[in-house]
């Protein structure tokens, strides 16, 4: 007798921002307050004692690093919120700071790109890396928050796992992943890459891309997993030219032997391809003949999630 098993989603979990330094646990007994930090007595001529209230964010702000994180963070959000470049003199007065403070503080974020200062006027501005940033929190949470229903109708439908990807460097990054009603489970590639030029995911993206962008990730040399892997700059050109007019892409045993996958875009409300789903499984079940169905619920599904974001179909 047959199990019948529902579509199972990967469990939510952290997607690590590439090239991003971890962030070590805060110390135990930094964060945690003190019995005397409980309550702060005042003493008075009577010899009485008023108990002060505790303000837990005063608290939490006690410790050096933290303090200057928030300072830090004060920072980047003025400079969002004012219309134009902003002086030092400026945000410090505004956040209640130091001018030399104020100073340390955006000098540091300078060199991480978070800010930037114009040589003429020597005002500052938000950086490319806040932009960058701003785009990545926008493909991998909202995006993702947006797919996950699509993505477990899509599974259901096709009875093959599924999932999500989006550009991260030269790489396909997979952001979700649901699994299909099969009886053995799928490794689980959440917040793990792949290479862009043969999986069917990876592919959709590339083809959205410039050809000076392929040009420069093929010219290194394209790893060949598998003998059917495209390597060759123009057999690729040429595949992904197919991929443009046929709006999909398919990967038959070019990333794992005897795994075969079928992938199509997902476009943002400027039209832009930001990300792509893709259906994979075992090659004796996803085969050529059935490319084209898998392709039309493929279709439904990152149509529907193109029009949350406030697009057209791709």
């Amino acid at each position: 007798m047959a199990l019948e098993m529902t579509p199972r989603a990967r469990p939510a979990r952290a997607v690590p921002l590439p090239g991003a330094p971890a962030l070590a646990p805060p110390n135990a007994a930094a964060a945690a307050p003190s019995a005397a930090s409980a309550a702060r007595s005042v003493a008075l001529p009577s010899s009485r004692a008023i108990t002060a209230p505790v303000d837990r964010d005063r608290d939490l702000l006690d410790g050096h690093a933290v303090r200057s994180v928030d300072r830090a963070a004060a920072l980047l959000l003025a400079l969002g919120d004012c219309p134009a470049e902003a002086g030092v003199s400026e945000l410090a007065r505004r956040l209640g700071l130091h001018k030399s403070t104020a100073s340390r503080l955006l000098a540091t974020l300078e060199r991480r790109g978070l800010v930037e200062q114009d040589e003429g006027s020597g005002k500052y501005r938000l950086g490319l890396a806040v932009i960058r940033l701003a785009e990545r929190a926008e493909r991998t949470l909202d995006l993702r928050t947006i797919a996950l229903p699509e993505l477990e109708r899509l599974a259901r439908a096709t009875r093959e796992t599924v999932t999500l990807g989006v550009v991260d460097g030269d790489a396909c990054l997979t952001i979700a992943q649901v699994d299909g009603p099969n009886m053995v489970a799928c490794s689980d590639w959440t917040g793990r890459t792949t290479p862009l030029h043969c999986v069917a995911s990876g592919k959709v993206l590339l083809a959205a891309m410039a050809e000076r962008e392929v040009l420069r990730i093929a010219r290194p040399g394209l790893p060949a997993p598998t003998e059917r892997t495209i390597t060759g700059l123009e057999p690729l050109l040429e595949e992904l030219a197919r991929i443009r007019r046929r709006g999909f892409a398919t990967a038959f045993s070019e990333w794992i032997e005897g795994t075969n996958g079928v992938a199509v875009p997902v476009a943002d409300a400027r039209g832009r391809v930001i990300a792509s789903i893709g259906v994979w499984g075992p090659a004796f079940r996803v085969t050529a003949g059935r490319v084209v169905e898998i392709v039309t619920s493929t279709r439904e599904a990152a149509a529907a999630v193109t029009a949350r974001l406030g697009g057209a179909a791709a």
